[in-house]
């Protein structure tokens, strides 16, 4: 079997780069930007206190992302802010003055003109992109790597968009989607960042902070004050950036643990942590995961930097991870309710069943003082957004935990 490899964040603190740009009052703009969409509401947060009992820690809670816009997934969260902030900028104005009713207006779209946004995905971020563009009445053009699924294809192609499915991993794919885009005229909605590329995935990070900023508020209706841990899942590092970030600005120094968590095949952050240097590092190659929306090799450079100052912890995790995660949540202990949570979405609680049952896992436990009293928070990041790949790890077995 395949294992679980980590690494303790040692280059934390050395550095303290600002979180100001993910602090309560920026988030507040994004969380009042999503609110005015019809289709908006706050995703649950649930509170699975039998499996909690189970593991020994006080509390575990996940947001269950499954119910986000109809879209299945938390994505559209941070697309959707960036292109509202971008027609914001186009226009001359603050977003804080645009809600989705002014930016769909027929005086709003003769200003702006039509306006085409490309972007490149495993099929969560890019279904977003397509269904913002529809609702902004603009267009959209998706490109997506190599063994992607034909589900999410057909998805994306039903919000409207142009899309296909490329022979290129995620990586190569970015850099074509960027080059097509200067070619046509096009806006790049990237959710990671390079050199020359920073502030519209900067503005992707401030949308996934709505998630964030829902979640804290939730757990506070259940009488806790800030989770003790949180785990997170990293593909680039925009979404763990944006949590962390959150989470960092609101508390300071009396911040939640954080645990970053990857797919092996994908382990770009992870890696960086080994390396030590402040660095970030590169995974190339095919990156063959279940974890799709984690099969991601270059990190954004926003988000790494984030990660390196305040996480705690980064792991590099194998398949039968995700699958574990997906069986525990889809099958919940007492009267817990279920979470159907796909494969990204369901590696941070695989992990922490290992933590807390797994024997090799003991080191790693107690460096991350998880006891009895742990209040931990998990995000399930998406639902079934490919259902027979879903059925066939929860049903029929796929992706076992034992050889």
């Amino acid at each position: 079997m395949d294992k679980i490899q980590w690494e303790a964040n040692r280059m934390m603190g050395k550095q303290q780069v600002s979180t100001d740009f993910l602090s309560e009052k920026e988030i507040q703009k994004a969380k009042l930007f999503h609110q005015s969409f019809p289709e908006y509401s706050i995703t649950p947060l649930r509170s699975l206190h039998n499996l909690a009992k189970f593991l020994g820690v006080a509390g575990i809670y996940v947001k269950d992302e499954s119910y986000r816009f109809g879209l299945n997934a938390f994505k559209v969260l941070g697309g959707s802010f960036a292109m509202g902030k971008y027609l914001a900028q186009k226009l001359g104005k603050d977003i804080g003055s645009l809600d989705y009713h002014t930016l769909t207006s027929d005086e709003t779209r003769r200003n702006l003109g039509e306006i085409t946004f490309a972007t490149t995905t495993d099929g969560n971020h890019g279904r977003g992109v397509a269904w913002t563009a529809n609702r902004l009445k603009q267009k959209s053009v998706v490109y997506m790597p190599k063994g992607s699924s034909q589900t999410r294809l057909e998805n994306i192609r039903a919000e409207g968009a142009e899309a296909a499915i490329v022979e290129m991993n995620y990586d190569d794919a970015v850099r074509m989607t960027a080059e097509n885009a200067q070619k046509y005229g096009w806006v790049i909605v990237q959710d990671t960042a390079w050199e020359g590329y920073e502030e519209i995935p900067t503005w992707i990070m401030q949308g996934y902070g709505t998630m964030a900023a829902e979640a804290l508020d939730q757990l506070r209706q259940f009488q806790v004050e800030k989770p003790t841990h949180i785990f997170v899942q990293a593909g680039v590092g925009s979404l763990a950036g944006a949590v962390q970030g959150y989470f960092a600005a609101v508390f300071g120094e009396g911040r939640p643990k954080t645990i970053i968590v990857e797919a092996d095949k994908a382990d770009c952050l992870y890696k960086s942590a080994l390396a030590n240097d402040g660095k970030p590092r590169v995974v190339g190659g095919d990156m063959e995961t279940i974890m799709a929306g984690l099969a991601c090799g270059e990190p954004n450079t926003i988000g790494w930097r984030v990660l390196r100052d305040y996480s705690d912890m980064f792991f590099s995790c194998p398949d039968w991870l995700a699958a574990k995660g997906m069986r525990v949540l889809g099958n919940p202990l007492g009267e817990d309710l279920r979470v159907i949570s796909g494969e990204s979405g369901a590696v941070t609680s695989g992990l922490l069943f290992e933590l807390m049952k797994c024997k090799d896992m003991e080191e790693a436990k107690a460096q991350l003082g998880l006891t009895k009293d742990s209040q931990i928070l998990l995000f399930s990041t998406e639902g079934d957004t490919d259902p027979d790949h879903y059925r066939s790890i929860v049903w029929d077995g796929k992706n076992p935990s034992y050889k």
